[in-house]
């Protein structure tokens, strides 16, 4: 289904594109440059999700992140891949490395949600 575009989906998606990395809903309402409120964000963030324009990680702590995954080649990167959140600086980016498990047949996975945590290379 197309939707409308509007001012707030495009200040969302273009400080998400400066960005370049995953944010939270606290981080996007901090720096956006137009008066928008946190349930119009979670709504515009989850509307992108359903249009595959964004992916949404969970991190360890339960915290949302909303991620385009600009630093990843979209034809190579893997539909379920691994993120990796540094508890230094609380970046998120997207490892273009594929999840393999093995999983009973009588399940079908439709999501994996893979947040590895640790220190980022700028903060080694």
């Amino acid at each position: 289904m197309k939707r409308r575009n509007t001012p707030t989906k495009e200040a969302v998606l273009d400080l998400l594109l400066r960005s370049g990395k995953a944010m939270s809903q606290d981080a996007i309402q901090e720096r956006i440059d137009i008066d928008i409120n946190r349930a119009t964000i979670y709504r515009i963030l989850n509307r992108f999700c359903e249009d595959g324009v964004l992916h949404k990680i969970v991190a360890e702590d339960g915290k949302q992140y909303f991620a385009l995954c600009v630093k990843c080649d979209e034809s190579k990167k893997p539909l379920h891949h691994f993120h990796f959140r540094c508890t230094q600086c609380d970046t998120i980016e997207c490892l273009p490395i594929p999840v393999i498990f093995s999983i009973d047949t009588a399940y079908s996975v439709e999501t994996v949600n893979c947040v590895l945590t640790g220190t980022c290379k700028e903060c080694s």
